[in-house]
């Protein structure tokens, strides 16, 4: 600081004269020598000591301060540990901001002056250098970087008027709590934004202007904001901003301005780094602060990166405003990830001493779209098999890239990545390669496929015929896709009292409209506009299509409450198939809206074709897409090799197991256990079962204090035929300490095999009194298809609340070989084995030691709930060599092949092999719940109930304590159904369940409903017990939409005597949603039955004709 002229000492020199000193270089700032001396007997020194005094006693004031967590702690009680654990996230705290400022420091020193900093640190590695240096097609273009100074506080002038006068009072009317929401303090700061590089990429089409600008963003920008009614405080003091942004000049035109408009984008996420102040300091804490970056950056990608974009028309009524904003994708990749191999092991035990392997999985990305493999355990060599299908919008610039971690309980180690611009792929049409990891050791194994766009339907169904021989995991391959641009609505329906809406007055208002658009189990919303029912939206949607012949697009458009539905729109998408260049571009009518309610959208489909002219697929079997192996035998050889057989050769008993049935139903006068005050006040028991058979053990739930429980629970087991098998029954009382026991007894399986069926009241043994109410039952396997549909009906009719799903199907596998597995590091065989899964439950070979055609010659069998959609899941591994081979075999498959059973060879997908197996398919027919094999359906109008022949005359007789449940089904051969009424017909089974004392419907379909408007209806059936019109015996099933023929398959119970259920009538009404002004729905017809007049013992599934509400009463 320069003295004033009058305080008498000598004047320093200039800046201009002398600017630095001579011992100091040209790049230091001014040692304390150079400044002006000072007269030590002129100057006060009281000043100066109070300052210092003030220093030392804030310091000492700030270390007081540290102790009083400790004293509070204390004064409150608690432990050391909080103190501790709040020690731990202040020095986390302390430790995460001196990185960031130490970051800020050096990147604005680096950016300060670049070119004196690169020159002296070129021996620095190749990351830390400028794009201009790196890359030679990169230029700097340092004039750019000028004009953007010398804008840059212009530019904070109108960040600072947006933020107060735009975007606060956004903020403050957006919740009540923020209504003192204010920006305190808006400044860019003095350090601007700068370009490191700018690359062209010429030869790209002639019509746009394609630029890669590497921006960062180093700056002192401080914004400061304040909800005064709270106290609160926060901001950001510092940023930092890295990435390459891409700026498209497209469409180029012959007037001015030239540029039609201008799109920015992020190809990458860009890094992102933010000093907080104020209460966000919080989200410096460790874990917190990379997670509030993320959120930040997600964001920033849901705005600016890829396939996001920034557009900005620079001329009025520019053409195809949302193709530029949203263009097609150039085409689709299909990335197999294969396999990995080399690994390094991140594992270790005993403090490092013990190597062990690692647990690897994959993650794979291209921009914003992200995909995780699953986690292979303890391999150095996964094999993975997955498939992701990934749109590609910019060639080049857009990167494939793989990193591999090992999965750890804390955190996940780093294996290695890989990374491949995606304009290779596009250049080669099939890759299929190991490509080293980066970072890491090993390689990772991917084939790659570039999927071109066709704008017409000519090649779909060689598309098709392709994709059904592509092994695609988790997902199946995709023929299409569907891009969706939605433009606008017109005169949605107000807001009015008529809906049933908490919130909503009198009077119209204006919704917050935004749309839902769905295609099977993909849902994608769009933003919400407020306070209009005009809304525009401008927004695109991307879908990946399996077959566009079968599937529909669902539109949904509500209120941003998500509460109320405003419009409905279903569009096969079938149509698009015959529309010009697979497009539409139209408004479309909104149902269950307004009368001139309407949405404008244009829907583009694009065929995913592969180019396989060019395509050479590998010699090893299981690469997704090969087909299966030739099984010619080899030619050529010098050693006569046994012919391979084509087909199994199980022993007799394969295929023969039984399938038992256990129905636990309640017991009686057990003993109690729980006593009370010592002893001196005797309780009751918590009564439970244990089952023992065939190596398996069940265990129903706990009947709290009752001595004659009720469980009414079924279980299933496989058994053999082995003789000297018994069922082991058990009753505990449930306790907190020991159980207690209250009974046993024992039932030789060889009785209930013999005789099929077995209900018997069964004494318990070793305790004073108690006896147990079992029925078992052997269910028979039969191979045929034709009666899985009435065991999944009748099923799902004796199914009990506590049970799980009853088996429809037995499963029996037998693998006899396996051939051509890939051998060990090369040259070594493997020693495998292999593993059979459905669902939960597993069966594991034998390991056959050194070789690579095992020969195993086991069997298993499996409960099948869901035949047509569970599947066989076959893994081939090797002893310390991880995954050889996989197959997933739908047992869909099986439910079409003759006699239910597929024997053949199957080709192992992701790996080299084949197996040899047999799976064959039984369904479970029980011949005690009352299905026939020739049972005939009959229609009905409401009044013929009593007319009904008997049909039960050929089924044996059974004496059982409990009625059967009979249930008569459709089949193929039946005779023809009675034509339906003019309201069409209900189809329901009401029956009622002694056991549980339940009344039971089961509504299954309805057919050749009234269609009353021009779509058709979204019906539903209502139930309702009379005269009771109260909500506690209303019943009502899921809706279906746009059909006259819905099936439902819906179960509904009340819990009433039978005495009081035949005092009743059930009132079954076939409603469809009505106009969304109304609250009323449009009734279909309707059907009255006096249980009465129904022998509720005998579940009869009948057709009944529907009426008019008038009608009603004819039932």
């Amino acid at each position: 600081m320069e003295p004033s002229p009058g305080d008498g000492s000598s004047p320093s020199p200039s800046p201009v004269d002398q600017p630095y000193p001579p011992s100091d270089p040209p790049d230091q700032p001014p040692t304390a020598h150079a400044k002006p001396e000072q007269s030590s007997g002129d100057q006060p020194a009281g000043p100066g000591a109070a300052g210092e005094a003030l220093a030392v006693l804030t310091s000492f004031g700030r270390r007081l301060l540290v102790l009083v967590p400790v004293y509070l702690a204390g004064a409150m009680g608690l432990s050391v540990g909080f103190v501790l654990f709040g020690l731990a996230l202040y020095l986390g705290w302390r430790r995460v901001r001196e990185e960031k400022e130490r970051s800020l420091r050096v990147a604005r020193q680096l950016l300060d002056d670049e070119e004196r900093l690169t020159a002296k640190t070129l021996y620095m590695s190749h990351r830390e250098l400028p794009a201009w240096v790196s890359f030679p097609d990169v230029e700097k273009a340092e004039w750019l970087n000028k004009i953007v100074a010398q804008v840059w506080p212009f530019l904070g002038q109108y960040m600072e008027k947006l933020l107060a006068e735009t975007v606060a009072p956004a903020v403050r009317g957006s919740n009540p709590h923020l209504q003192t929401f204010t920006f305190t303090r808006v400044e860019l700061g003095e350090k601007p934004l700068r370009i490191l590089g700018v690359k062209v990429h010429t030869g790209q089409s002639k019509k746009q202007i394609l630029l890669d600008l590497n921006i960062s963003y180093v700056g002192d920008v401080q914004i400061d904001v304040e909800v005064k009614k709270y106290f609160c405080k926060a901001g950001v003091k510092g940023m930092q901003l890295h990435g390459v942004l891409r700026v498209i000049l497209e469409p180029l035109m012959g007037d001015l301005p030239i540029v039609g408009a201008v799109s920015m984008f992020f190809i990458r996420r860009p890094t992102l780094d933010i000093n907080w102040t104020g209460m966000t300091n919080l989200l410096d804490i460790p874990g917190l602060s990379s997670l509030s970056d993320t959120m930040i950056m997600d964001s920033i990608a849901a705005f600016l990166v890829l396939p996001n974009r920034l557009l900005v028309p620079l001329v009025p009524d520019l053409q195809d405003v949302a193709q530029l904003r949203s263009p097609l994708p150039r085409g689709i990749i299909r990335i197999h990830l294969l396999a990995a191999r080399g690994l390094s092991s991140k594992d270790k035990y005993v403090k490092g001493l013990i190597e062990g392997k690692s647990d690897p999985y994959a993650l794979v990305r291209v921009g914003t779209q992200a995909f995780c493999s699953r986690v292979i355990n303890e391999e150095l060599n996964p094999q993975w098999g997955e498939t992701y299908e990934v749109m590609v919008h910019e060639v080049p610039g857009q990167e494939i890239e793989v990193e591999v971690f090992d999965k750890d309980p804390d955190k996940d180690d780093f294996l290695g990545r890989m990374k491949l611009d995606v304009g290779k792929v596009l250049q080669a049409g099939v890759m299929d390669e190991w490509f080293p990891l980066q970072g890491g050791q090993g390689q990772v194994h991917l084939r790659l496929e570039w999927l071109s766009l066709l704008p017409d339907a000519e090649k779909l169904e060689q598309i098709l015929q392709w994709n059904r021989g592509v092994s695609s995991r988790p997902e199946p391959p995709s023929a299409a896709i569907l891009v969706v641009y939605l433009d606008r609505a017109q005169d949605l329906p107000m807001m009015t009292s008529e809906f049933s809406h908490p919130q909503l007055k009198k009077g119209n208002k204006e919704p917050n409209p935004m749309v839902q658009l769905s295609i099977q189990d993909v849902t994608q919303e769009s933003k919400a506009v407020y306070s209009t029912n005009c809304p525009v939206w401008e927004q695109a949607f991307r879908f990946f299509l399996q077959d566009p012949r079968s599937q529909e697009l669902d539109v949904q458009v509500k209120d941003d409450s998500r509460a109320l539905t405003l419009g409905a729109l279903t569009l096969p998408l079938a149509r698009l198939l015959t529309a010009p260049e697979l497009t539409l571009d139209q408004w479309f009518q909104l149902s269950s809206s307004g009368p001139n309610s309407r949405l404008y959208m244009k829907l583009v489909m694009r065929l995913l074709y592969l180019d396989t002219s060019q395509v050479r697929f590998p010699a090893v079997p299981g690469i997704p897409g090969a087909w299966d192996l030739d099984e010619s035998p080899q030619t050529g050889s010098s050693v006569d090799v046994p012919p391979r057989p084509c087909h199994t050769t199980p022993d007799s008993s394969f295929g023969t197991e039984n399938v038992l049935r256990l129905h636990v139903l309640e017991a009686q006068d057990l003993i109690a256990k729980d006593r009370f005050l010592g002893g001196l006040v005797k309780g009751k028991s918590d009564p439970y079962v244990k089952l023992k058979l065939a190596g398996r053990s069940f265990r129903s739930h706990v009947v709290r204090e009752d001595l004659n429980p009720r469980w009414n629970e079924i279980f299933e087991v496989i058994v053999t035929s082995i003789p000297g098998q018994e069922l082991e029954v058990e009753v505990f009382d449930k306790d907190l300490d020991k159980d207690d026991f209250l009974g046993r007894c024992k039932v030789s399986l060889t009785t209930v095999l013999n005789s099929g069926f077995l209900d018997e009241w069964l004494t318990l043994e070793d305790v004073p009194s108690g006896r147990l109410h079992l029925r078992l039952e052997r269910l028979t396997s039969r191979p045929t298809a034709a009666e899985l549909e009435e065991v999944l009906q009748v099923n799902s009719l004796i199914q009990t609340q506590k049970s799980a799903d009853l088996a429809a199907a037995l499963l029996s596998v037998y693998l006899e070989r396996a051939e051509d597995l890939p051998l060990r590091k090369g040259t070594k065989p493997p020693s495998p084995y292999a593993t059979l899964a459905v669902g939960d439950t597993s069966h594991k070979t034998k390991t056959v030691p050194q070789t690579a055609t095992p020969v195993w010659n086991e069997s298993a069998a499996f409960l099948i709930r869901k035949p047509s959609t569970e599947s066989l899941e076959l893994q081939v591994r090797g002893e310390g060599s991880g995954t050889l081979g996989s197959l997933s075999l739908p047992l869909s498959e099986i439910l079409v092949a003759d006699r239910l059973c597929l024997d053949r060879w199957f080709t192992l997908s992701n790996g080299q092999g084949q197996v040899l197996l047999r799976a064959q398919l039984g369904i479970l027919v029980s011949q005690h719940s009352g299905v026939e094999a020739h049972s005939h359906s009959y229609s009905h109008s409401s009044s013929s109930l009593s007319e009904e022949p008997e049909l039960w005359s050929g089924l044996p007789q059974v004496t059982s304590s409990a009625p059967e449940l009979r249930q008569r089904l459709t089949h193929s051969d039946s005779p023809p159904e009675a034509p339906a009424g003019p309201l069409g017909q209900v189809k329901l089974t009401v029956w009622y369940h002694s056991e549980e004392r339940k009344l039971v419907g089961f509504i299954h379909s309805c057919r050749a409903l009234r269609q009353n408007g021009r779509d058709p209806p979204d019906p539903y059936v209502s139930l309702l017990l009379l005269p009771d019109k109260n909500r506690g015996t209303k019943r009502k099933t899921s809706q279906k939409r746009r059909t006259l023929n819905p099936e439902f398959n819906e179960r509904f119970e009340w819990e009433l005597s039978l005495d009081e259920a035949l005092q009743r009538k059930l009132d079954v009404s076939v409603k469809s949603s009505s106009s969304f002004m109304s609250r009323e729905r449009d009734l279909l017809g309707k059907v009255q039955l006096d249980l009465a007049e129904i022998d509720l013992s005998q579940g009869a599934a009948q057709w009944y004709d529907l009426m008019d509400d008038k009608d009603k009463g004819s039932s």
